[in-house]
Formats: structure tokens, sequence, C-alpha cells
């Protein structure tokens, strides 16, 4: 009977010990997720497409496609403040030519081009919200042409237009996957550092005017300065094991000049993991913007009209990609 009790506690014992060893791993992995510091990592993905074609009745033309995207962020907890940094490139450009061995002469047209740092710092203000300040920055990093009239003239390029926006507000976090920053305080400034399109009058700048009377000639402006309210809104989830899905949405509103008249800028990203370093990605960029005017074209490249437009972009890659995290 003894050896008996003796082999149900030592039994007992041992499973007492693996259940506290068990509650030790788990309060581990807790604090890991919760503790203070930095949270460090990127991505990168190069995707590419060719098309040959020989004696194809059916039609259609050789090209190569190459589209890149990469990012950084570094995050920071301290207690009840936090501090997210985030850098976001893509670059793509294509070749049309009749003979793809052949591109003397044939062009390079850029499909994607842009540069977006964000920074925003928040100090919590109760379980689910932080006071918040936010600073972004946007442009592109080469020269833009539209091709549907001729590809010497320039329409965009370097710091022409670029954006620089800040806002304080709330910021509203109920978990890891989504955050929505309200900011009733907003400047937002247009910077278009290109003379011939600050004169005229690109991207909402006061473009060049000449008196009529005197003859006084005053050049464009190359700064427009905007105050108002600002949203953004971001989600990223998982949507199976190999799919993720990231969007995110930019509202602002100019309480000086026609605030209903709302500026939208809205970006969605979804991967599919394929292998340990290739996947497939789908990306759509909208933007609206009330000062940004466009003209159209019929097919025989007759003018239309010009005015605010919808833009829009998808793109489609499949190649490699690589994700790190420290």
């Amino acid at each position: 009977m003894k050896k008996i009790l003796l082999l149900v506690f030592v039994g007992c014992s041992t499973m007492a010990m693996t259940q506290v060893t068990e509650g030790e791993k788990d309060l581990v992995s807790v604090s890991k997720d919760t503790v203070d510091g930095w949270k460090k990592g990127g991505y990168y993905a190069l995707n590419g497409s060719q098309v040959s074609l020989t004696n194809w009745v059916a039609g259609g033309q050789n090209s190569i496609a190459i589209n890149s995207l990469f990012g950084l962020y570094a995050n920071l907890k301290k207690g009840n403040m936090t501090w997210e940094n985030s850098f976001d490139f893509g670059y793509g450009i294509m070749n049309q030519s009749r003979n793809i061995f052949q591109t003397d002469g044939d062009k390079w047209i850029k499909t994607d081009d842009r540069i977006d740092i964000t920074s925003k710092y928040g100090q919590k203000a109760s379980k689910k919200w932080y006071y918040a300040g936010l600073m972004n920055f946007r442009t592109q990093s080469t020269a833009g042409y539209d091709y549907g009239i001729d590809d010497v003239t320039e329409i965009s390029g370097f710091l022409a237009p670029a954006y620089l926006l800040g806002a304080l507000g709330m910021d509203y976090k109920p978990n890891d996957k989504f955050s929505l920053f309200v900011a009733p305080l907003t400047s937002k400034f247009t910077f278009v550092n290109d003379t011939i399109l600050a004169n005229a009058g690109s991207f909402g700048v006061q473009g060049a005017e000449i008196d009529p009377i005197s003859g006084i000639y005053t050049p464009g402006r190359k700064l427009r300065t905007e105050f108002g309210g600002y949203m953004r809104m971001q989600y990223k989830t998982k949507l199976a094991e190999n799919i993720s899905f990231t969007t995110k949405l930019d509202l602002f509103s100019n309480y000086l000049n026609n605030p209903e008249r709302i500026d939208v800028n809205w970006e969605n990203l979804l991967e599919i993991k394929l292998w340990k370093f290739l996947s497939a990605t789908i990306t759509t960029h909208l933007i609206y913007d009330d000062d940004i005017d466009i003209t159209t074209s019929d097919n025989d490249g007759n003018g239309t009209g010009r005015g605010p437009r919808v833009q829009f972009k998808e793109v489609f890659g499949l190649g490699l990609s690589w994700k790190f995290d420290q």
C-alpha cells in the first residue's frame, strides 16, 4: 500500500511539475508578445513577365515587364507609448518591341513609381485609444509621361508632386490587425519642384500669371498649404495560412476650400505564398484628388476635356518574395 501511495505521489508530482513548466512557457510566450522594445522587419518582392511572339496570327506584341516592391518598418513600444515607422517603395517598368531581343530605339515605360514614408507616435488614453500624431510623406522617384499624348512632355517627377502631411488626433487600436486614426487638426503641404509644372498650376498650386495692364509676370508657386481633417484606416489579416491581405485608406478634407470634396488614397495588397521564396501579388491603388486636373482624349488622340478624375492602377505579379523580422 505504501508503495502504491508513493507511486501515486511521484506521478502527481511529475504531472504538477509538467503543468508548471508548460504554464511558464505560456507565460514567457505572452511576455515576448507584450514586452517593450523595438520590432523591426521588412519585405521585398521582384516580379516579372515576358512575352515573345513569332508568326502569331492572333496578334499581340513582344514585351518584358519587371515590377518590384520594397518595405521596411521599425516599431517601438515602451510602457504606454508607441512609435510606428514605415517606408514603402514600388517601381515597375515595361518594354514593348517588335523583337524582344532587339530593343534598340524602344523605350522602357514606367508602370509603377511610389515612395511612402509614415511615422506615427501614440500615448495610451484608454485600453483601445491613443492620443496620436502622424507625419506622412509621399512622392515618386523618376519623371512621368502621358504616353497617350507623347513620351517627351513630363507630367510629373521627383518632388513634383510631393505631399507632406502632419496630423493630430486619436488612434483606435482594438488589436494588432486594425487601426483607425482620426485627426481633426491636419496640415497638408503640396510641393511642385518643377518650374514648368508649377507655372501650369499642376496639382493645385497657383499657376503663373501675367497682369494684362502692367505686363508684370508672376511665376507659379511651388508650394500649396491646406488645413483640414484627416482619417487613416489600416487593416491586415491572414485569409489563409499562405494568403495575407492588407488595405490602407486615407481621406482628407480641406476646411478652407470645398470641404465636401474629399481626397481619397486607397491601397490594397493581396499576397499568396506559393513556395518559400515564390509568391503571387495583386496590388490596387485608387486616387481621387479634386486639385489634380487630368486631360482625357478619344481614340484619335483629340482632347475631350480636363478636370478631376478617378485614378486607378492594378498590378499582378508572380516572382520572388522575401520577408524578414527582428
